[in-house]
């Protein structure tokens, strides 16, 4: 067994409240450091697992079975602007405008995440990474980062799909099931 370090942040608790750090420990969250960070509740582990997603995934079924409990993420989506990702890899801000408006460079870069209209446009740093490593070298992204993204985007999918109108569930039902399939 390897011991694994991840956060996960949470929501709908009190996390300062002594009788939830209390129901967390009673939970299994006896390898967390729970505290509140920027005044983001979040809980820092370091697990014992046979693998990386069976460390996550118990540290989230654990948290959870404390009532109200919910976890939002994994502490890793790192949203970038054109000047971060130029600071971060050494390159001028023009150069990396011009990737991003297919000028220069083989094209296919990433999405942003919001509006491509919006002045200010903010990538997921693991997108341009993997982008960047097919364009200047380096190496693929690692089985970890591809699991670490699968499961944040399953917690996110799982919280907007408590929001949505029932008769809209089975569409995407249908579409999740498809996309996982494969």
């Amino acid at each position: 067994m390897a011991t694994y370090s991840f956060t996960l942040i949470v929501e709908g608790v009190d996390i300062d409240d002594p009788q939830v750090f209390d129901a967390l420990y009673e939970a299994g969250c006896d390898d967390a450091t729970i505290g509140i960070t920027n005044g983001i509740p979040v809980m820092d582990f370091d697990r014992e697992a046979a693998s990386l997603c069976e460390a996550i995934s118990s540290a989230i079924a654990d948290a959870e079975s404390v009532d109200g409990l919910r976890v939002v993420r994994i502490a890793d989506l790192d949203l970038v602007s054109m000047s971060e990702i130029a600071e971060r890899i050494g390159r001028s801000r023009e150069c990396v405008r011009l990737w991003v408006n297919g000028k220069r460079g083989p094209g296919g870069f990433p999405a942003p995440l919001n509006n491509p209209h919006d002045r200010y446009r903010f990538w997921r740093w693991s997108d341009v990474e993997g982008w960047l490593r097919g364009v200047l070298g380096g190496e693929p992204w690692s089985a970890e980062d591809h699991l670490r993204a699968a499961i944040n985007a399953a917690l996110e999918l799982r919280h907007h799909f408590r929001q949505l109108d029932p008769q809209d569930r089975p569409d995407l039902r249908a579409l999740t099931g498809s996309a996982l399939a494969g």
